[in-house]
């Protein structure tokens, strides 16, 4: 596949990008470039590869969803610039 300067102008008219018209030939040529490294990839034999997601087969250890009531809460306090009944005192912000 190969772009010419009206099918850059039109591809960039879509993604409402401003290209000056003095561009458009580079802009093709550095186009053609990724198109033809894209097409290298249909060369690659990809039979019996599993699609993956990651490149290390890590698999984070999942908690069990569980409510309660957070634990403890003089040490969720601890830090708190000011504290009422157990609760975070905050500024107000709506009269």
């Amino acid at each position: 596949m190969s772009l010419d300067k009206d099918t850059v102008r039109r591809i960039a008219m879509l993604a409402r990008i401003k290209v000056p018209e003095a561009d458009l030939e580079t802009m093709a040529g550095e186009l053609n470039n990724i198109l033809g490294w894209i097409e290298q990839l249909d060369e690659v034999d990809t039979d019996g590869v599993e699609p993956m997601t990651s490149v290390s087969d890590f698999r984070p250890e999942l908690r069990a969803d569980v409510v309660n009531d957070g634990g403890d809460a003089e040490r969720a306090l601890a830090n708190a610039p000011e504290n009422a009944n157990g609760f975070f005192v905050v500024p107000k912000v709506i009269d």
